[in-house]
């Protein structure tokens, strides 16, 4: 058994490498093998860090093994080699897809005159470059090997491509499995490329917070963190049958100087570097790292000689990474064009000191004919023995093998997008970013924002990039006002009517940018955090935050690492609880933050956003919706429509169509407000409902007249509570009161109505047109005496929610559109739901309902369609309601959740599951109380394909929202069909919202 170390910096070996090891503490110490177990004699260490202790080389993990046949091709391919064809194997160029073709027939040119061994891409498009790739493979009698830059996807060199976090973002996730299946799918779409080596990931530990080239493409400061995210990026690539290389050896991290444009010093000792550079390859060469690339550094500790390149010293890349790290996969110079190294050497001259210090590859070398040349003359001139050639060479051609192209294949180009750009690839994205967000300040448990009726919250944004996303997200959970101003103090004024201001600090998502704050913007911060209370979230790098020198007036703050849409998303998700945080930061911030904090926030039952795929859905599958709404606009089936699906808590798929008008250019968007008919009922009324049978005021046995005492004496008296909520109480359908205030010309009569507002006449109907304010008891008088049908039958009846506002108003005190918004509306976050908008909102933001020719006789927007909640003013139980998707799907998920939404109850799972319950399917009424419940035969009004315990409603102006407690989908669909008119009803008709509803069923996975 021979001896192994406990640090890489080994007595024996600094004295060969002429390092002065006096001041080294390290003991050398043995081991032995005992029943497979490694008995270690511990050395006694006060100062440093304990290192790793490395496996034997015969017990290191292999991801590609050897195997004779291997050996067999290799030898015979290497025995009918050339001396030129050999040294070309040494060559790796750059080469570049968005060039002309000048440059693509130098490539050529050197496949067919040096025989180069492979090309490295670096800018272009995945197309174009798979099309290269084809092309120069074809052109080669060994096929090359395929390297790209891709630390963070092939986006970080190619257009069109995904880009995933940079690695100081993954640093800050603690889940390693993501990190692998970063790895993974890193893996396939270069393996889909046709690209052999992704040269990641680095592994350099970033120490130096000014480093000007690694930063954010480091894991952090923190060199176990570094290494684990590390290894598991490397197996996931690895696994996929494409080669990680580590780099930059021996270590970038503690560098102040960028190696592009010069050549950075690292001045620290070797027990420091035995510690703590050296220490993620160690466990790496463990787990299986193909390669390593060698990094242009100025390193006196490992290389006595000054201003002598790491990558051309044979000390650091024989004696160091061949023989005491006992590394034998294949090693990459850095690009031999970097200013790190081509100012030191003369082309040639370059190469050859690379490939004489060990080194393998010689990566992106500027003049490949010159270097081929010198090598090929020190060769004949036995300075470069033919044994040293044989093992680059044949380590070469090992790994081709490996890599499969002794049965080369070209690229496969049809499908290569979206091959590439999978679903999967978005639905990690939020999965990174739900695990990297971290929260470094919470005084007060400022986060999650818990009070939205009494919380008054402004956004003011800081930083030069888009934050559409940030904002919007946040708007989708309360009411948020964006506040500018010219000045700090003329914006503080403004923000005196808030209680709480989040601050966005949004910078442009480039890994080399400087993301610092102004000064100017330090100054307005400092002043913001001085007068309000403040939630700063910061779109960048952690070091950003190294600038501020106050933290004590800053309530929240939260590291978001990237501004990138699903960042952005996400951290507000964080900051109002449908997510908690749990992130940790990679990274020390001056003595104000250190590695591995980060808070835990509490998670709220919000609804939250992901991708399709996180909750069990295709993606692929979801899009299929599209087809059917624009089907349903083209045909003129309705101007506009929005659909919003959300499963398990999670919006996954929210868009919107057409326009306000069929002759319109006004785009529906999400924020676009509609009338929502008949759905009123059960966001508008039932929950209110549903809040005093919660505290039991009445029961299912209530009757009418104790309800109402107006009913007490009418034959309608002994209607039971749950026969009213389940249309099963025989009342008439509904019946026109508005015609009784017209005259024979269907114009209003001035007995009823007046142009202009008064005390008796002041609830408006329409543009200039109010009605008399006591007409609601002729409304009550024409119920209580409308005809009861004898026989129990169901019968859908407008008169049931009608009753029911009547009753709340009377039982509260207050009006139904006040009872509801401060019931449930604000609280619940619906701030985009109201009675009369037209009071709160644009008219612009509202989509017209229809052009009323029978009636009020002009267009309506933002006056309700139904005739008898008009003529109420706007307020009543059965329709009233404008809203839009997003706040619908709250008022559905809290009924999905039982009565709970944002941590709050608002009635118990008992109440819920009572009005969830069909009373009556046995006489054949599907009816809950007040929900619409699937259809006992027939094909209405849903697919079909629900659980018998969903429930929803629809509404005449073409909603219908529908939620399923047992695969936990929400599902809402509105648009404003009847306009300009559509009598037909041909949305109906043509089964548009029912087929939506079984494109969603069929796009469940699991």
């Amino acid at each position: 058994m021979k001896p192994f170390f406990l640090r890489a910096g080994l007595y024996l070996s600094l004295l060969f490498l002429g390092v002065n090891c006096g001041t080294i503490k390290d003991k050398l110490f043995k081991h032995k093998q005992q029943s497979s177990n490694i008995v270690l004699q511990k050395p006694e260490i006060s100062d440093f860090e304990e290192v790793y202790i490395p496996q034997l080389k015969s017990e290191r993990k292999i991801f590609f093994k050897d195997s004779e046949t291997e050996t067999r091709w290799v030898d015979s391919i290497y025995n009918k080699m050339s001396l030129e064809e050999k040294v070309g194997q040494l060559f790796m160029v750059a080469a570049y897809s968005n060039r002309d073709t000048v440059h693509t027939n130098s490539i050529e040119k050197l496949i067919r005159n040096q025989k180069i061994g492979g090309v490295i891409f670096f800018q272009g498009g995945p197309l174009r470059q798979a099309n290269l790739t084809n092309r120069y493979q074809s052109k080669s009698k060994i096929p090359m090997f395929i390297g790209i830059d891709a630390e963070w996807g092939l986006s970080m060199r190619l257009d069109s491509t995904y880009r995933y976090p940079w690695n100081m973002t993954l640093g800050a996730i603690k889940d390693l499995k993501l990190i692998e299946k970063v790895g993974e799918l890193m893996g396939k779409e270069s393996k889909r490329m046709g690209v052999h080596f992704n040269f990641a990931p680095v592994l350099d530990i970033n120490t130096n917070p000014k480093n000007p080239i690694i930063g954010n493409r480091s894991f952090g400061e923190n060199k176990v963190n570094v290494t684990e995210k590390a290894i598991a990026l490397m197996n996931g690539v690895q696994k996929q049958g494409v080669f990680s290389t580590g780099k930059h050896f021996p270590g970038h991290g503690d560098t102040a100087t960028d190696s592009h444009l010069g050549l950075p010093m690292v001045t620290s000792s070797r027990e420091h570097l035995d510690v703590v550079e050296l220490y993620p390859y160690k466990r790496m060469f463990d787990q299986g790292l193909v390669s390593v690339m060698v990094g242009h550094l100025d390193v006196p500790s490992l290389e006595f000689r000054q201003n002598f390149p790491s990558s051309i010293s044979y000390n650091v890349v024989t004696n160091l990474l061949q023989k005491e790290l006992e590394f034998d996969g294949l090693i990459f110079t850095d690009a031999l064009n970097m200013k790190g190294i081509s100012k030191y050497r003369k082309p040639g001259e370059l190469e050859l000191d690379a490939l004489l210090a060990g080194n393998d590859i010689l990566l992106f070398p500027e003049n490949v004919p010159l270097a081929v040349a010198t090598i090929s003359k020190a060769y004949q001139d036995n300075v470069l023995s033919e044994e040293r050639l044989s093992v680059s060479v044949k380590k070469i051609l090992k790994y081709k093998y490996k890599a499969g192209l002794n049965k080369y294949k070209p690229i496969i180009v049809s499908n290569l997008m979206n091959d590439i750009n999978p679903p999967e690839n978005d639905a990690l994205q939020y999965q990174l970013y739900e695990n990297a967000i971290t929260v470094l300040k919470n005084e007060a448990e400022i986060l999650p924002i818990k009070d939205l009726v009494n919380n008054k919250i402004a956004y003011v944004k800081l930083g030069d990039d888009d934050n559409s996303a940030f904002v919007s997200t946040l708007k989708k959970y309360t009411e948020v006002t964006e506040v500018t101003a010219p000045t700090i103090d003329s914006l503080n004024v403004k923000l005196k009517e808030f209680t709480t201001v989040i601050v966005g600090y949004h910078k442009l998502d480039k890994p080399w940018k400087n993301n610092d704050f102004t000064a100017t913007e330090l100054i307005w911060l400092q002043e913001i955090a001085r007068s309000n209370k403040v939630i700063l979230d910061v779109f960048a790098k952690p070091y950003t935050l190294a600038t501020l020198i106050n933290f004590n007036e800053i309530e929240g703050l939260i590291v978001s690492y990237q501004n990138n849409p699903i960042a952005q998303k996400v951290s507000a998700e964080i900051i109002f609880g449908a997510l908690d945080a749990k992130g940790k930061l990679p990274v020390s911030i001056n003595d104000n933050f250190k590695v591995n904090d980060g808070l835990s926030t509490e998670k709220l039952n919000r609804l939250g956003f992901t991708a399709p795929e996180n909750v069990g859905m295709s993606s692929e599958k979801l899009n299929k919706i599209d087809g059917l709404a624009q089907k349903a606009i083209e045909e003129k089936m309705t101007p506009g429509v929005q659909v919003l699906v959300a499963r398990k808590g999670k919006v996954i798929y929210q868009k919107a169509f057409g326009t306000y008008a069929y002759d319109s250019e006004q785009k529906v968007t999400n924020e676009t407000i509609f009338d929502v008919a008949s759905v009123s009922k059960i966001v508008g009324t039932l929950p209110n409902v549903m809040q005093q049978y919660d505290q039991q005021k009445v029961t299912l046995e209530t009757t009418l007249g104790v309800m109402l005492p107006i009913f007490a004496t009418s034959d309608k008296r002994d209607i039971r509570f749950k026969e009213l909520l389940s249309h099963y109480a025989g009342l008439v359908s509904w019946v026109p009161f508005y015609k009784a205030t017209l005259d024979a010309k269907e114009k209003p009569l001035a007995k009823y109505y007046k142009r202009i507002p008064d005390a008796q006449f002041s609830r408006k109907v329409a543009d200039s047109l109010y009605i008399r304010n006591d007409y609601h008891d002729t409304i009550m008088k024409i119920i209580i005496d409308s005809k009861l049908s004898v026989k129990k039958e169901y019968k859908y009846s407008d008169f049931t929610f009608i009753i029911l506002g009547n009753y709340l108003e009377k039982i509260t005190g207050k009006t139904l559109d006040v009872l509801a918004s401060e019931q449930f509306f604000k609280p619940i976050g619906a701030t985009n739901t109201f009675y009369n908008p037209l009071q709160k909102i644009d008219k612009n933001r509202i989509a017209p309902t229809e052009i009323d020719s029978y009636f009020r006789h002009q267009k309506i927007q933002g006056y309700v369609h139904d005739m008898a909640a008009a003529i109420e003013g706007g307020v009543a139980g059965h329709a009233g309601v404008f809203s839009n998707a997003m706040d619908i799907a709250k008022i559905m998920q809290m009924y999905l959740q039982k009565g709970n939404y944002g941590n709050q109850h608002y009635f118990s799972a008992k109440t819920f599951d009572d009005f969830n319950t069909c009373y009556f399917c046995s006489e054949g009424n599907r009816r809950g109380l007040g929900f619409d419940k699937p259809q006992l035969s027939g094909d209405s009004p849903t697919c079909g394909c629900v659980s018998k315990s969903s429930f929803g409603h629809t509404g005449f102006t073409g909603i219908m929202t529908w939620a399923d407690p047992v695969t936990e989908i929400v599902y809402v669909f509105i648009s404003n069909r009847t306009y300009p008119t559509n009598p037909l009803n041909t949305l109906s008709k043509e089964h548009i919202r029912e087929d939506i509803q079984k494109v969603i069923s069929e796009a469940i996975i699991n």
